[in-house]
């Protein structure tokens, strides 16, 4: 299947400016080639969805986005600056934050603590200077509630919600403390019918509120229920990029399985295959 009908580069909208664009993207580990020209956007307040199969650069895709790994080759810009970023916490204070699918949370630790992890709101100076506790907590439940989670209490421990509701609260957390560009790492992947469609909306409420969502998925289901745009990363490749309405999932997962190369071995061995 050729993807000329289909893909096209360009923007979900016209007059929409990236948050983030990077250009022919390589990243080589010695003889490994990770990524083998990766082009990619994100505008203010859209969900582009990156798909790809177990191997197809994914992981190392976010961590040069995130600030983790230099590029090899090619150029990332930032609200129209070339960027370099010397470490992922660079990264974190232009804006751009990263949801694993480990969370980073500790489940002991009530929501409140994991919301802020060490920024929590003080009172006092000097020597009586200690966490307003009392503020913490109301941040925690106001920004939940935002995200359509109403909390038993803050002091809830996080390990006692469940798997979409922690992913909430650590994109809820992302968003408070002023993420621009949202980059979700498989956050569907592990969850169920209706945990998955609480993270989803969560998403849709992000970006209405101008948030750029990269949903990083090898679902596609999932991608095409919230994603404005998609773009398939196959071998360390994008190849294009489809606007919503203008692609079906068969074609999105044929391209990700490799469903070219199928169609050429199908024709070299005369429709056996």
């Amino acid at each position: 299947m050729g993807t000329e009908s289909t893909f096209h580069h360009g923007t979900a909208s016209t007059d929409a400016k990236p948050i983030i664009h990077m250009e022919g993207i390589k990243k080589h580990f010695g003889n490994v080639i990770a990524l083998n020209g990766v082009t990619f956007d994100v505008t203010p307040g859209e969900c582009h969805c990156l798909l790809g199969d177990n191997g197809a650069g994914k992981s190392t895709f976010i961590k040069t986005m995130s600030g983790v790994h230099k590029p090899t080759a090619g150029e990332i810009f930032f609200e129209g600056k070339p960027l370099s970023f010397d470490s992922p916490r660079d990264a974190m204070e232009a804006g751009i934050a990263t949801v694993f699918q480990d969370l980073a949370m500790i489940p002991l630790m009530s929501v409140t603590r994991n919301f802020f992890m060490g920024r929590e709101p003080t009172k006092g100076k000097w020597l009586t200077k200690r966490m307003d506790i009392d503020r913490a907590n109301e941040i925690t439940m106001e920004e939940m509630r935002k995200m359509g989670i109403n909390l038993r209490a803050p002091d809830q421990a996080v390990g006692t919600l469940s798997g979409g509701e922690r992913q909430t609260v650590a994109i809820a957390r992302a968003v408070h403390f002023g993420a621009k560009v949202l980059i979700l790492d498989e956050p569907t992947s592990a969850l169920g019918v209706r945990q998955t469609s609480n993270v989803l909306s969560t998403i849709d409420r992000v970006r209405k509120q101008g948030v750029g969502v990269v949903f990083i998925s090898h679902n596609v289901r999932h991608a095409l229920a919230v994603g404005d745009r998609f773009t398939v990363l196959n071998r360390g490749q994008t190849l294009g990029t489809a606007v919503r309405g203008e692609i079906e999932a068969s074609e999105l997962q044929e391209l990700m399985a490799g469903g070219q190369e199928m169609a050429q071995l199908e024709g070299s061995l005369g429709g056996t295959v």
